[in-house]
């Protein structure tokens, strides 16, 4: 079973929390027993988690050699020149290593739900959109990566890893993907 969950923001990618007082889980959301997330997104980033019982699939859809490209919608700080995207689609030096080129582009503004809280905003700093997709999966690594190109991450929000997107799914919202 493979299961798509919008993500939304303020919840830990695990179904349980041992900090006091304990944070919001995806326990919360009605999943079907025994599925586990395939990857991670971290509390403060929102969208597409998948989430499986089979755990083969897992790794394949995890595993930095199966390459999945994870598409992101990043706003970013500031008013992104085309060297900072290049910057971006030519792989950054972070404190782990070198990344794998992105594919970066500005991008209108999207239609997404309001965050709680919102982002912060400023009127004497512009901010903008990016879409970014990755082949990797290292820690925080698009907010990494944007602050390397001195490009602040403010909000980030995944819609798609492989072939699957986010499509219509609101936030706390799940759906069955079906086998091929």
């Amino acid at each position: 079973m493979l299961i798509a969950l919008n993500k939304p923001y303020g919840v830990l990618c695990q179904f349980t929390d041992r900090s006091v007082p304990p944070r919001p889980t995806l326990a919360g959301f009605g999943l079907p027993a025994g599925v586990y997330p395939a990857g991670r997104l971290d509390f403060d980033s929102e969208g597409l988690l998948l989430l499986t019982d089979d755990g083969a699939l897992a790794h394949r859809l995890t595993d930095p050699r199966h390459k999945q490209p994870k598409t992101y919608w990043v706003q970013v700080e500031g008013d992104p020149r085309e060297a900072q995207l290049d910057a971006l689609r030519q792989g950054m030096e972070l404190n782990d290593g070198p990344t794998l080129p992105a594919q970066a582009r500005r991008i209108d503004a999207p239609a997404l739900w309001p965050r709680d809280p919102p982002v912060r905003f400023r009127k004497s700093v512009p901010d903008a959109w990016l879409e970014l997709t990755i082949h990797e999966g290292r820690n925080r690594q698009v907010r990494r990566m944007t602050a390397a190109a001195g490009l602040p991450t403010l909000r980030l929000v995944r819609v798609g890893v492989g072939q699957i997107g986010l499509e219509n799914l609101g936030p706390g919202h799940w759906r069955r993907i079906p086998p091929n």
